[in-house]
């Protein structure tokens, strides 16, 4: 008798929730240009924000650390766990809800309701909740335990969130403080190991050369312990010294490893350059926070050497090369606005970050300027990858 065949899985013609970096990076890129729009118009326009709950500015470094960072990270490790151990982590149904409990979070807040915001906690707590057992169930399921250390950071991270939350709910007096900044330590954390694993594959595989890139085994551990370091005595314990030598330690170990993946060819290939100049922002951070134990500029400098350097211009470049890989296209034919794209987004980084220092006295101004670049590079992102994201592969593949 002959056995029925096993018909294969049709492929849908909408995609957005095939995989997780669809979903999220969508939701990323289309909520930094409202989020950063709504700050702009609060900080440099002096419009009302609609929430009354917290301050406009824990407002904004609540929403790009705890909501757009995340969301990139999200998609980026919800697709990677998939690679990583060859089990399908959550899409349809799932995926959807995960993205629905983030965008709730993001969007309830701005009702002005005190009830709404407590509504948009609860979806924010659910939604770690969701993300976290989505990615540890595959990777407990084929016992690779070397991943449990980013289920780790982003259970810390997690934690970090509810210290903020209890902040904001006068339960914990310093709880708003101490949740963004180890927030953004937590997050730079993730972004090493994560750019650790991919970004020599990436420029080993990119340059269109035979290259072999240095890496230092010991880098990655002795690194991590320092930001660890590094957080308790900026974040909790304001220790000035102890501040500026870890920071500079930093600076010297991740100027290491960047030069052990540079390579020339990497200047040809916008997919390279932007991460590796993303890369290069955080280790400025480093050197801008070592400096001002001197006092020579505001503590939001280097924070946005971080912030608005690091994490944007890693992340952007994160998504544009990961979307195009993941969706059946050529790595080596990206869309050719993302050079000007990147372009804009790190003058941007450049205007936020340094011009400040030297030119102190237009400083709205400058965050104006910084803020409109900032949207302007997401928006010709989005524009570029929106139907990237919805639709199907183009090989026919599923995912």
């Amino acid at each position: 008798m002959q056995q029925p065949t096993t018909q294969p899985e049709p492929i849908k013609n909408f995609a957005l929730f095939e995989l997780g970096f669809r979903t999220f990076f969508l939701l990323a890129s289309l909520f930094s240009i409202i989020l950063t729009g709504l700050w702009m118009a609060t900080y440099t326009f002096a419009w009302t924000l609609p929430v009354t709950t917290i301050t406009p500015i824990a407002w904004h470094g609540h929403e790009m650390v705890f909501g757009y960072a995340i969301a990139v990270i999200g998609g980026f490790l919800l697709t990677a766990v998939r690679n990583w151990t060859g089990v399908q982590t959550i899409k349809g149904l799932p995926l959807a809800l995960l993205g629905l409990l983030w965008l709730l979070a993001r969007t309830l807040p701005l009702s002005n309701s005190a009830l709404l915001f407590e509504w948009a906690v609860i979806a924010e707590l659910l939604f770690f909740i969701g993300l976290i057992a989505a990615l540890a169930k595959p990777i407990i399921e084929v016992k690779q335990w070397k991943q449990l250390i980013i289920i780790a950071l982003l259970t810390m991270f997690f934690a970090a969130d509810i210290l903020y939350f209890l902040g904001v709910f006068h339960i914990v007096n310093q709880g708003v403080s101490w949740g963004l900044f180890s927030g953004v330590y937590l997050i730079i954390a993730i972004i090493f190991i994560l750019a650790g694993r991919v970004m020599p594959f990436f420029i080993e595989r990119g340059v269109g050369y035979k290259v072999e890139l240095i890496n230092w085994p010991l880098i990655d551990p002795m690194s991590l312990v320092l930001l660890a370091a590094l957080c308790l005595s900026d974040v909790f314990f304001k220790h000035t010294l102890l501040v500026s030598l870890f920071s500079i330690g930093l600076a010297i170990l991740h100027s290491i490893r960047l030069a052990g993946w540079y390579t020339h060819g990497i200047w040809k290939k916008p997919l390279l350059w932007v991460l590796f100049l993303g890369y290069k922002m955080f280790i400025i951070g480093f050197i801008l926070k070592a400096a001002n134990s001197f006092n020579l500029y505001p503590s939001s400098i280097p924070l946005h050497a971080f912030t608005y350097g690091g994490i944007g211009l890693m992340s952007i470049g994160m998504m544009s090369r990961i979307s195009l890989g993941h969706t059946g296209r050529n790595i080596n034919e990206p869309p050719k606005a993302l050079t000007w794209i990147f372009l804009c987004l790190f003058i941007g980084a450049i205007i936020r970050v340094i011009v400040p220092i030297f030119v102190p006295t237009a400083y709205l101004h400058i965050i104006g300027t910084a803020q409109l670049l900032w949207i302007v590079a997401f928006a010709g992102f989005f524009y570029h990858y929106v139907m990237i994201f919805i639709r199907p592969r183009v090989d026919g593949q599923p995912g």
